[in-house]
């Protein structure tokens, strides 16, 4: 069963046309299938970091948070004689 489709315009930048047209000829594959590919990998790596804030703001309501001052003092002691313990539990 064929996949129901619809056609997105877009302009973008010549250098970017080029380099889309020269992966596709170097796949041997359309530039259409090359910007179906983009495409999809972008949205699935928006969707992922959509997911990931809401999951951040759960944890920032439910008081899951670490103090600032004990991150910094934390990564201020990298590097010297005495490192602080890590304030993540």
């Amino acid at each position: 069963m064929a996949t129901e489709t619809k056609v997105l315009t877009a302009h973008v930048p010549l250098a970017l046309a080029e380099k889309v047209e020269a992966m596709a000829s170097r796949l041997e594959r359309s530039r259409g299938w090359v910007m179906k590919q983009a495409l999809a990998a972008w949205v699935d790596q928006e969707e992922e970091r959509h997911r990931m804030t809401l999951e951040a703001l759960e944890d920032v309501h439910a008081g899951r948070v670490i103090d600032h001052q004990a991150i910094q003092a934390w990564a201020d002691s990298l590097g010297t004689d005495k490192p602080l313990p890590s304030p993540v539990k």
